[in-house]
C-alpha cells in the first residue's frame, strides 16, 4: 500500500506578500522565536546577513538573540514583493525600508540606522503546505542620508 501525497495549490503572490509582512511585522516587536521558525524552512534554511550566513534554526537564532540585544525602536516597511512563482517554489525580490537605533556603552547617545534593504529571498510550501522561506539573502543597502552604516 502506498501512502498518500498530499498536494498543495500552485504558490500565490498574496501568500508571499503576506509572509513578508507578517516577517517584519514579528522582527518589529521582536516575538518569541517560537513565532518566527515556523516562517522558516526546517530542513535547508540559509540566510546571508551582511555580518553572517546561518544555516537552521540554530544559526537563525543565534543571530537573532544577538540583533535583538542591539538594536530597538525597529520599523520595518515592506516597499517591495515581486515573487517569480513555480508551482510551490518562488523567488522572491523583496525590498524593505528598515530603521532602528541601537546604544553601545558606555555613548551618551543612541545611534539611527536607516536604509533601503535589498534582498533576494526563496519560498517554498512545508510539508503542511505553508509558505516558509527556505533562503534569504541581503544583496545590499541603500542609506537614507545621516543614518549611521553597519
Amino acid at each position: 500500500m502506498t501512502a498518500d501525497v498530499q498536494t498543495f495549490p500552485a504558490l500565490q503572490a498574496a501568500e508571499i506578500e503576506a509572509l513578508a509582512r507578517e516577517w517584519y511585522h514579528k522582527l518589529d516587536v521582536h516575538a518569541p522565536m517560537v513565532e518566527l521558525l515556523p516562517m522558516l524552512a526546517d530542513d535547508g534554511l540559509e540566510m546571508v546577513f551582511p555580518e553572517a550566513t546561518v544555516y537552521g534554526y540554530a544559526g537563525f537564532e543565534g543571530w537573532y538573540q544577538t540583533v535583538i540585544r542591539v538594536f530597538f525602536d525597529e520599523k520595518h516597511t515592506v516597499k517591495v514583493v515581486e515573487p517569480q512563482i513555480d508551482g510551490q517554489t518562488a523567488k522572491v525580490k523583496v525590498i524593505v525600508h528598515w530603521e532602528a537605533s541601537a546604544w553601545k556603552a558606555p555613548g551618551a547617545t543612541s545611534d539611527r540606522y536607516a536604509m533601503d534593504a535589498d534582498q533576494s529571498w526563496e519560498v517554498a510550501r512545508n510539508a503542511a503546505g505553508a509558505v516558509v522561506v527556505t533562503r534569504y539573502v541581503v544583496n545590499g543597502m541603500t542609506y537614507d542620508e545621516g543614518s549611521k552604516h553597519l
